[in-house]
Parts: C-alpha cells; sequence; structure tokens
C-alpha cells in the first residue's frame, strides 16, 4: 500500500455501491433495482440478469474469479461458499465466464450443518440463501484471491429464519410501518420511509502473535483461563487516548485503508482503557448494513492482525483484572428525507412529537427489559456486564439534565414551559477559548443512555453481532408506536391526547429512568427497589426469548415465530453449554500436560538445591519456606483438578441444553475459579524462566 493515501479516491473502489451502478445498469434496470431497495418490491428476473451480468464484469475487472453469498448463520460468524464463474467448457477447450440473476438471488447452501435449534433436521438438508439487495456486494482480497461477496439472508426450505439478517431486516420493515403511521399522525405527508440507523463501536485487544500461539487457552477459548496480574495493570489510565505505539499504528493504517475500500466509514481510532485494547468506530449506517460492516470490521481487523504479527482479540474478557471490550450500539431512527426522530431540536419542551416517541422508547424498555437484556446475553459478556468497566445487568435509561428536567415537569404538570440551555465553559485560561457547553453531561456507567439524538446501547459484547439488540429495538419501539397510534388515531383532539399519553407513560414508566452511577451497590438496591430485573447471567437470560409476552410481540410483528424463538433459545442454551465445556477441557489440558509438570519439575529442581545448600552447612530456610507455599498450591491445584473433571464429564452428560446449560454455569464455572486460584498464585512464586507459558505482563505490555 502507498505511504499516503487520498481517501477520497480509494473510499468504496471494491464495491457495487449506488454510484457503480448507475454507471453500469441501463437506465430502466437501474431504476426497477432502486424502486426494490427502496419500496421493497419484486425484482423482475430479467432485471436480476443483468444486473448479475454487469456485477459479474465489474467484479471480473476487479481480478475475481468466484462469487459466494456471504450470510450470517447462528454460528457467531459469518459463512461463505465460493463458485468459480467458470461454465463448462466449450468444444474448443475455453469456459465461459457467466453469472444468471437466478444465481445471484438465490443460493443452496447445506442447512442441516448450521445452528437450527430443532427446525431442521439431519436429513432436512436444503436451505436457501437470498440476496439482500440493500446492503451492497463487495471484492474481497485475501490468500483465495478476489472474491465476489454478495450479503444475503439465510433460511430453511419452509422459509424459517436461520441466520441473524433474516429477522433485522422484518424488524426494520415492522419499525418503518408503524414509525410512518406515527409521522402521518402528526401531519408529515412527506417522508416516504423510516429506516433505523446504527454506528457500532468496536473495542478489541491486539497481542503478540507467537505468544498468542504459545497460549492454549488464548487458542482454544479466545480469553485467558490462567494468568496472574502483572505489577502494573491500568490503575494509572494512561493507556486510554494515549499515543499510539508505531506498530499499532502501521496495524491501523492498513485497517482503515482495507475498510474504506470496502465502503466501510472508519472514522475514530484511539488506545482504550486497558492496556493493549483500542477502539474503532464508523460513521452510522442503515441499520442492515452498520450489521454487515461491522462483521466486515471484525474479519478485517483479524486479517490485518496476522500480516503485522499480531492476534486481535474480540473476546469480551480475554484479560482478568483490566476492562473488558464492548460493542456501543448507537441507535436512532431517520426517515428518507433527514427527519432524526430521536433529534430534540433546539426546544425540547417545546417538541411534542419528540417527547412522545420518548414516551413509547421508555415504554418499551421498561416493559422489555428482560428481552433487551438477553439481546446483549454472551458467553463472553457474562465476565463484563456489571463489573466496574460496563454496564450493569440491570436494564435503566440515562436521560440527561436536559431531557430528563423536561421528563418531570410533565410528569408533575402535562407540559413543560422550559428547557435547560448549555451555560459557557470557562477554563480560566485567557487564550483558551470559551464555548457553549452541551446541555447535558454524559453517563458511561448507564447500559442505554440519551446522547443527543441517539440512543447508545452499551451492553453489547464485542465478538457479537449487533443484528440481535437491533433487531429488539426495532421491534419493542415499534410495538409502543403501534399501540401509541391505536390510541391516538381515533382522538378528536389529536395535541391534548398526544400529550396526555405522554404524560401518562411517562409516569407508568419513570421506574426505568436513572441518571446516576450505575456502578454502585446502592443502585442495586434501588433497582430491586424499582422492580426492575437484575439478570447476572446468558444462562439467566435466555428464558426471555420464549416468555409469552416475547411471542406475542415478535409474531405480531412478523418478526419470529414462536418455533423460531423456541429454536434460538435451544441453540443459545447449546452455545453456552458447549464454550464452557470447551474451557473447562482446555484448563484440565492445560494443567494437566503443561503447568503441574512444569510447576513438579522446578519444586524438584528447587528441592535439590535445598539438599545442596544443606551440605554447604547453609541453612536453606527461605527455599525451604519457598518449596512449602508452592507445594501448598500444587496440593490444591491437583485437587481441584480432579475435582474439575469429574463435574465436567456430569455436565458433559446431560442431554436437555437448558439443564447442561445450568450445570455448566452453576458447577462447572465455580469449579474453574477454583483451579485457577492456585495456578494463578503457583505463577507468581516460580521462577519466570520455568513458567510454561507468556504471562500477562508479556502478552498486554509488549506489542
Amino acid at each position: 500500500m502507498s505511504e499516503y493515501v487520498k481517501v477520497s479516491e480509494i473510499f468504496g473502489e471494491n464495491v457495487f455501491n449506488d454510484s457503480v451502478m448507475r454507471e453500469r445498469l441501463p437506465k430502466k434496470v437501474y431504476a426497477e433495482l432502486k424502486k426494490t431497495i427502496e419500496e421493497g418490491r419484486d425484482l423482475d428476473p430479467a432485471v436480476a440478469d443483468v444486473i448479475a451480468h454487469e456485477m459479474k464484469e465489474w467484479a471480473i475487472e476487479k481480478g475475481a474469479t468466484h462469487y459466494t453469498h456471504w450470510f450470517q448463520p447462528l454460528t457467531g460468524v459469518t459463512a461463505e461458499k465460493h463458485d468459480s464463474f467458470i461454465t463448462a467448457p466449450m468444444s474448443n477447450g475455453k469456459v465461459l465466464m457467466s453469472f444468471s440473476g437466478k444465481e445471484l438471488i438465490k443460493g443452496e447452501p447445506d442447512a442441516s450443518s448450521f445452528p437450527s435449534g430443532g427446525l431442521r433436521a439431519t436429513f432436512e438438508a436444503r436451505g436457501y440463501t437470498a440476496w439482500d439487495c440493500t446492503s451492497p456486494a463487495f471484492v474481497r482480497y485475501d490468500a483465495a484471491g478476489a472474491i465476489l461477496c454478495i450479503p444475503t439472508a439465510f433460511c430453511s426450505y419452509k422459509g424459517e429464519a436461520l441466520d441473524q439478517k433474516t429477522p433485522l431486516l422484518r424488524s426494520m420493515e415492522a419499525i418503518n410501518k408503524e414509525s410512518m403511521r406515527l409521522l402521518r399522525l402528526f401531519g408529515n405527508t412527506t417522508s416516504k420511509k423510516v429506516t433505523p440507523s446504527v454506528g457500532p463501536e468496536q473495542e478489541y485487544f491486539l497481542v503478540d502473535r507467537e505468544k498468542y500461539l504459545q497460549r492454549e487457552d488464548l487458542v482454544f477459548a479466545g480469553r485467558t483461563l490462567f494468568g496472574a496480574m502483572p505489577p502494573k495493570g491500568q490503575e494509572l489510565e494512561d493507556h486510554y487516548f494515549g499515543t499510539i505505539r508505531q506498530r499499532i499504528a502501521a496495524f491501523m493504517k492498513d485497517v482503515n485503508e482495507e475498510l474504506w475500500k470496502l465502503g466501510v466509514p472508519a472514522k475514530t481510532q484511539h488506545n482504550e482503557v486497558a492496556p493493549a485494547q483500542h477502539e474503532l468506530a464508523p460513521i452510522y449506517a442503515e441499520c442492515n448494513v452498520a450489521a454487515d460492516q461491522n462483521h466486515i470490521v471484525m474479519t478485517t481487523l483479524k486479517k490485518i492482525a496476522c500480516q503485522h504479527g499480531l492476534y486481535c482479540l474480540l473476546h469480551e474478557k480475554p484479560f482478568a483484572g483490566v476492562n473488558g471490550s464492548g460493542k456501543h450500539n448507537n441507535w436512532s431512527i431517520t426517515t428518507d428525507d433527514g427527519i432524526n426522530l430521536l433529534d430534540p431540536g433546539k426546544k425540547p419542551h417545546e417538541n411534542l412529537q419528540f417527547q412522545l416517541v420518548l414516551a413509547c422508547i421508555l415504554k418499551a424498555v421498561d416493559e422489555h427489559a428482560d428481552l433487551l437484556r438477553e439481546s446483549a446475553a454472551d458467553v463472553g459478556n457474562d465476565h463484563r456486564l456489571g463489573a466496574n468497566e460496563a454496564p450493569p445487568a440491570i436494564i435503566s435509561i440515562y436521560l440527561g439534565e436536559q431531557l430528563d428536567d423536561v421528563f418531570h415537569q410533565i410528569i408533575e404538570t402535562g407540559s413543560a414551559d422550559h428547557s435547560l440551555k448549555g451555560e459557557s465553559l470557562t477554563t480560566g485560561v485567557s487564550t483558551l477559548p470559551d464555548f457553549r457547553k452541551d446541555a447535558t453531561d454524559r453517563n458511561r456507567t448507564s447500559p442505554f443512555a440519551f446522547t443527543g439524538n441517539k440512543f447508545e446501547f452499551r451492553m453489547v459484547g464485542s465478538k457479537d453481532s449487533i443484528s440481535g439488540p437491533n433487531v429488539v429495538l426495532n421491534t419493542i419501539v415499534a410495538e409502543a408506536f403501534s399501540e401509541a397510534c391505536d390510541i391516538l388515531e381515533g382522538a378528536e383532539d389529536f395535541e391534548q391526547a398526544a400529550r396526555d399519553l405522554t404524560k401518562k407513560w411517562f409516569t407508568e414508566h419513570q421506574r426505568i429512568v436513572f441518571n446516576g452511577n450505575g456502578y454502585t451497590d446502592e443502585w442495586v438496591a434501588e433497582a430491586e427497589r424499582r422492580g426492575l430485573p437484575n439478570i447476572r447471567s446468558m444462562v439467566d437470560a435466555i428464558p426471555a426469548l420464549t416468555t409469552d409476552k416475547s411471542v406475542a410481540l415478535f409474531e405480531k410483528f412478523g418478526v419470529f415465530t414462536k418455533a423460531e424463538l423456541e429454536s434460538r433459545a435451544e441453540i443459545q442454551f447449546e452455545t453456552y453449554a458447549k464454550a464452557i465445556n470447551i474451557e473447562a477441557k482446555t484448563m484440565i489440558d492445560m494443567a494437566k500436560k503443561t503447568i503441574i509438570p512444569a510447576v513438579i519439575k522446578y519444586t524438584t529442581s528447587l528441592a535439590s538445591s535445598i539438599i545442596a545448600v544443606k551440605n554447604c552447612g547453609v541453612d536453606p530456610e527461605v527455599q525451604t519456606e519457598l518449596l512449602g507455599k508452592i507445594n501448598c498450591h500444587l496440593k490444591e491445584a491437583q485437587k481441584a483438578l480432579e475435582a474439575l473433571e469429574v463435574i465436567t464429564a456430569k455436565a458433559a452428560a446431560i442431554e436437555d441444553m437448558e439443564a447442561a446449560a445450568r450445570a455448566y454455569h452453576d458447577e462447572v464455572m465455580p469449579a474453574m475459579e477454583a483451579l485457577r486460584a492456585p495456578v494463578d498464585a503457583m505463577e507468581v512464586l516460580v521462577d519466570k524462566k520455568d513458567w510454561p507459558m507468556p504471562a500477562y505482563s508479556d502478552l498486554i505490555f509488549e506489542v
């Protein structure tokens, strides 16, 4: 890559975007495709053939030999099957390169080998991928060459959603329909479509690849299962926003260039709080496009890291004792003509439409807090949520001083007559400019915070798809909008009815609003008093998917069927059980084959040196005391190892997935912690050169 890059020249060069389609497609074909994208119309097969041909020609010019339907099954990662453009050889021995509309629109991956939660039996193998024409195709370059990637949805032969994208698109249609109903009530006759937009911030760790490969736990589990804290962690807070090291800066430069070429508007990069932790944030995009782009971001981070001798860790808690990683989901809803429904304007106290939208969101989050919490449930997130680094496991909403003031005015009197204004910030330094502060501060401890013209859902895990949380956000808000419209559409005095409804819902759902410190024990007690759920683990969160309330919600808007929800709950339980089983077996393997033998070797050598010292007539008091301490921990570790083996085998034998997941959470996880404690204690005592794997200091400070 060139040393200096003009972003404007490379941005989107590997994307079959609107400008490329406008240039290459016949005007009539382009117009038909735009109608499909903007109005949800069916695409004529003849039009699809023309699009496919031009897409293929464009991709071949980029060096592509293969195409793939790029989709998001319920595995947590993307999936793809590559097909070349070549057709059957001709009589002269040459081949044609072709790509039909049928091949563009539909693919047939094997549906039986992906998680289905019982929706598909092994013998029921047929599944379909369907082109999502609202998310642009792109050419990706890697060791396999240039591949045309076509974003698709993935469903079973019977039409059940087997992926993340299908329900996301369904939820986007739901919130569009109900938002338009609401806008029409407020006299908006010009907007034609409302789309949820998302800007997902991505946190990650970078470690040296050679050291990563020496840690069996990082390779198999994505996190360190053993590891004592080094003398320095993040206490000095010197890494956060600190000067980026040159090796990391070079990595970030290549990441940005790759993402810009793929049309991902990567904007912000910086060091995060923990050593070796960093963040990348893009500009907003439509919800499904943002979800696709975030998968591209995660893949690109890993690919470029390898090119720099690094490894990118996306696990939510790869290192105990320092901050973990999240993915802040900045969510808003905007019309096709640029109206942000979450923009309070300069006078929020006069903005009735915004007030009602806010009331709907408060109602939605309060009534479905368990479901929103479940949408961020992840095995790795269990180590992060509720710690003094991330939002608590309790869902609450932060409004900020300005909106909170308007909120309470309306509760007390039914209307608001003023809004707090931002004051001037005076630094006390004459050469620094005075400027207007925002009318409200930020609250980094809130899981769902209003931040000016959007809500920031901070609970999402760093390696998770953002599709799940946004499916829930879109659907629960669509439900609240629908209920508001049902009430207001027949009102004689619409404005007064809207004010009355806003006050009613503000009052009924004020318990969800909390502007204080979400990390304190006092808030936990206060939340319990308010009746807010405190769901501490993924296993406890999963049942929210299949409650009668959730089934009714999702079926009403056609986002999920009951069978699809039950299948996803089954997959979640199975995922948890399998993940913890892998971690437990990895711990057993590391302790039995690597750590305990290394400690025995060290203590044997230490015992020999004690004998030698005694033979010299010197009292080996220090050596003997050290040997005693290590042997005590060694005995504890061996006992804990044997217990973990028994408990893990017992959990693995449980066939019911929910029961298995609970056994892994309630019994195996504590047994794992019981093994880790003496091993970490021994690491501090054993000579560094004899410890069999890189320590935390090697991993997070030597990058």
